[in-house]
């Protein structure tokens, strides 16, 4: 066993867990994250990262996580949203230490913009958006100053005051920070920190017209709820000077920024304006269709809780944007469900076999093994019959060299039943098979046989009179290139959907796959995962595709 020595420990840190460690060295131990989504959609795999960073550090050193919603625009935000990510949290095992929400702290927040304005640090401007825009220069040319920029304290506050009572209507007037327009940080010329918004909010109501922006609002929040470790994603490392400043400004908690390189992954889109559009033009069944990668679709689709932290511990925290590839999400549901899922046997391309010397109307159970990983998930029944079906990709009628399965005079073990042998082999007027004759070994159950022969081959198979017929939905990358928006001349990334996303079959199962409840993956024997859908009933079962056995789509696309 490998000795962990203090050299060892450091290079096993990430850059994150190197900060923490070192300010409890110097004696700042007490470690405060907050998780802070806003409630305009749902979260994706990019924040279930963010997540387990966040919950994770505070489960580690002792400290407290908080969950703050950034509501600071009623227009796009919604109670629904607020719950949502409130279930995805808990799904994903974390619990926070408080609940807040921006509009928590309006009137401290709108306090503190009086006292910006009293100190000649910020200002009403009554530019019109385009204008504030075009004021604010480029990179090689500094910004314009706002002919509203020199206006009196008094003249200001009376403004705000009148913004905030209601007086004007949507972008007559916004407040701004009065900095620097000629800074080489465009974030500091002159930003907007409120604007006007004559809409309910869901939690204030009416009580507001006027609404902090997420600059202004952030890091005041992050203070007031005395957040030690601000953590956040990399786009917004160019916001971190302002976040300073404005904490700085108004001598308040010096709570800090800090980033991390955000997620992204092959076939993939973390746009929320992109997947709005698939949502909205029905390319996709809902923000939970098991294609896009927002965390309740991965739960639809059959993903474990225990998977998405392992993949976010794979990944790990760094400093550059990368980009992620897809297999390694499947790899880790693939080895969670390996260990938890139990097996059931499906035929998803069915071929009848008549089984002409058992007995035609007797039935028989043979004992089946739930997870061969797992003693503790025990064992079932499953129905035997004269009539079966078995995969059609399990026969070939001329067979190729070491193809193990069944072929004309071959013979091969049926899971946890008998050894068969084809006999013959039944064809329609156009030549399709249809239909196999076997015989079987009656000495041959539980894994014997009458002469003590062995055969390589063993498959799956369900018996017809108790099979239970059920949608079956083959999922694969929403997107045929790695990257989607890697498209070619005069096309877009919606040319590079894939048609082959979402395949729907009717397969046929063992009936104790009815009760297995929604959500709860199993593998299919020798074929994947899968679990029942949300559209799922008794009637009419519906199985989603979680992931395949084996990683087919890389060798697909090489």
């Amino acid at each position: 066993m490998a000795i962990e020595t203090n050299e060892t420990r450091e290079k096993s840190l990430n850059f994150l867990e190197e900060i923490i460690e070192t300010d409890i060295a110097k004696g700042n131990a007490r470690v405060q994250t907050r998780f802070p989504p806003e409630p305009n959609g749902y979260l994706h795999i990019g924040h279930a990262k963010s997540i387990c960073i966040n919950f994770g550090l505070a489960q580690k050193y002792g400290g407290k996580c908080n969950l703050r919603f950034d509501d600071t625009n009623p227009v796009k935000e919604d109670v629904e949203y607020v719950d949502s990510i409130k279930r995805d949290i808990r799904w994903l095992g974390f619990e926070w230490a408080q609940e807040r929400y921006a509009s928590d702290y309006f009137d401290q927040l709108y306090e503190w913009a009086v006292e910006l304005i009293r100190k000649g640090l910020a200002y009403v401007d009554d530019q019109t958006q385009e204008q504030i825009r075009e004021g604010r220069g480029t990179v090689s040319v500094p910004g314009r100053e706002s002919p509203w920029r020199n206006r009196t304290a008094e003249e200001n506050l009376d403004l705000f005051e009148r913004m905030r009572r209601g007086e004007f209507p949507d972008g007559a007037k916004v407040l701004r920070a009065k900095i620097d327009m000629a800074h080489p940080n465009m974030l500091f010329r002159d930003p907007i920190m409120y604007r006007i918004i004559h809409a309910e909010h869901h939690r204030t109501g009416n009580k507001w017209c006027i609404y902090p922006m997420y600059d202004y609002a952030h890091g005041q929040s992050d203070s007031i709820e005395q957040i030690t470790h601000s953590i956040c994603t990399l786009e917004f490392d160019v916001h971190r000077p302002l976040y300073d400043w404005f904490i700085q400004a108004l001598d308040i908690f010096p709570s800090h920024q800090y980033e991390f390189a955000r997620l992204n992954l092959t076939y993939t889109m973390m746009s929320k304006r992109k997947l709005l559009k698939l949502v909205q033009e029905g390319v996709v069944m809902g923000w939970d269709d098991p294609r896009m990668p927002t965390i309740c679709a991965l739960r639809r689709k059959g993903y474990t809780p225990a998977s998405v932290r392992a993949f976010a511990e794979m990944v790990g925290v760094a400093k550059r944007d990368n980009v992620i590839d897809l297999g390694k999400l499947e790899y880790c549901v693939r080895e969670d469900l390996n260990r938890t899922a139990e097996r059931r046997m499906a035929v998803l391309n069915p071929l009848k076999v008549v089984i002409t010397n058992y007995e035609e109307g007797r039935k028989e159970f043979f004992t089946a093994v739930n997870n061969p990983e797992d003693e503790a998930a025990g064992t079932r029944q499953v129905p035997f019959s004269r009539e079966i079906y078995i995969e059609r990709d399990d026969f070939m009628e001329e067979p190729p060299k070491k193809f193990f399965r069944l072929a004309p005079g071959g013979e091969v073990r049926l899971r946890y039943a008998y050894l068969i042998r084809c006999e013959e082999v039944v064809k329609d007027a156009e030549g399709n098979v249809t239909e196999l004759r076997c015989t079987y070994d009656p000495q041959s159950g539980g894994g014997s046989s009458s002469d003590g022969r062995r055969v390589k081959g063993v498959i799956h198979w369900v018996s017809a009179e108790d099979a239970v017929k059920a949608e079956v939905r083959l999922f694969n990358p929403l997107f045929t290139k790695a990257d989607p928006d890697d498209a070619e001349e005069g096309r877009t990334w919606e040319d590079n959907l894939n048609p082959e996303s979402m395949v729907r079959i009717e397969g046929l199962l063992e009936p104790s796959l009815r009760e297995v409840p929604v959500g709860r993956a199993v593998q299919f024997e020798r074929v994947g995962y899968f679990c029942p859908d949300t559209d799922s009933t008794p009637e009419r079962p519906v199985f989603n595709r979680t992931v395949t056995l084996k990683d087919s789509w890389a060798k697909i696309n090489k």
